[in-house]
């Protein structure tokens, strides 16, 4: 008999009683943000704003209700990514990127399901019924269900669902960076050694859009501000796809398959929308603010945009020991 596993999404369900992941009453919990990352960072005690900027959490007070079999499940995966982390961008680099789409879902999931929690109560309060667009509704829910495959047996075949890359990544101290886009399910993550940018939901298209720069990254040691531009690449060109990701799936007696189905250009429609230099200037303008780098530095008269990554006359890669800022 096919499987029928938890979808939160399909009645909106997101209650305390009831694990996250499997649906399953329980009274445990798991910190959205790994532990042992909160206590090497120390950033347990700092504040994250939610997406509307009006109310914020303490990091290590976000958590999420679970069963005692994924928390078992996420426990043994932390593992595994703290052994890697301990061998920098080599150990990062040869992990599964399943393992690496099932740690950092966690943590967009867990996001995601604060931002649920939080518009569901406001909206409580005013008297009004708490929605989801249909496409939002089966967005989340193929993602959720990719993410049960730490717990269920899913299998990926096929074209994978998410585009993830690995690199090296240079900084001056031993900090943590990172970024996410809860709603479009994007992450990036870096410390000194190495960082890495996940599109979970993409079907690989932003990784194929980027090959070419990304090849010509190979070999080199990224600096800060070329990973920011990275980032801010890969999450314009989600921002300016053009087609909904869609998948194959198939539910089995002996487990369910997912295959991402390839984005392909229909009729005259694209596949990514026109890439605007203001909008863009404006995205990389705020990952860049630390650097007192404003749009109108990245926008100049008669000039090309500024780039860490590429020379704008030569395409060329900017070798990152020539960039004069601190790391």
């Amino acid at each position: 008999m096919a499987q029928q596993l938890f979808n939160p999404f399909k009645d909106l369900i997101f209650d305390e009683h009831f694990c996250f992941l499997s649906g399953a009453l329980t009274t445990e919990k798991i910190t959205v943000f790994p532990q042992w990352l909160m206590d090497h960072f120390k950033f347990g005690d700092e504040k994250i704003e939610m997406m509307d900027k009006t109310k914020s959490y303490i990091y290590s007070d976000l958590e999420l209700p679970c069963s005692f079999e994924v928390k078992q499940a996420f426990e043994a995966l932390d593992l595994k990514i703290q052994a890697a982390y301990k061998n920098g961008f080599e150990g990062m680099a040869s992990l599964d990127q399943e393992l690496l789409f099932q740690w950092t879902g966690r943590m967009v999931y867990g996001l995601l399901y604060y931002e649920m929690v939080y518009e569901r109560d406001r909206l409580l309060r005013k008297g009004e019924e708490f929605e989801l667009s249909a496409a939002l509704k089966e967005r989340f829910g193929h993602f959720h269900l990719m993410l049960q495959s730490i717990i269920e047996p899913i299998t990926f075949v096929g074209k994978k669902p998410w585009s993830i890359v690995v690199f090296p990544l240079k900084y001056s101290a031993d900090i943590f960076s990172y970024r996410d886009d809860a709603i479009n399910l994007m992450f990036s993550f870096g410390v000194n050694g190495f960082g890495f940018i996940a599109c979970l939901q993409d079907n690989g298209i932003i990784g194929e859009k980027q090959k070419e720069l990304l090849d010509k990254m190979e070999d080199h040691v990224l600096h800060p501000i070329q990973f920011e531009e990275l980032y801010a690449r890969f999450h314009y060109s989600d921002y300016i796809l053009q087609y909904k990701p869609e998948y194959k799936i198939e539910n089995q007696d002996n487990g369910i398959t997912i295959e991402a189905l390839p984005i392909e250009k229909k009729g005259s429609k694209p596949i990514f929308g026109f890439w605007d230099e203001d909008i863009f200037a404006q995205l990389l303008a705020n990952y860049w603010s630390v650097y007192g780098i404003e749009r109108e530095d990245i926008l100049q008269f008669q000039k090309p945009p500024l780039s860490f990554l590429e020379n704008p006359y030569s395409k060329d890669f900017i070798n990152p020991e020539t960039i004069d800022l601190p790391f």
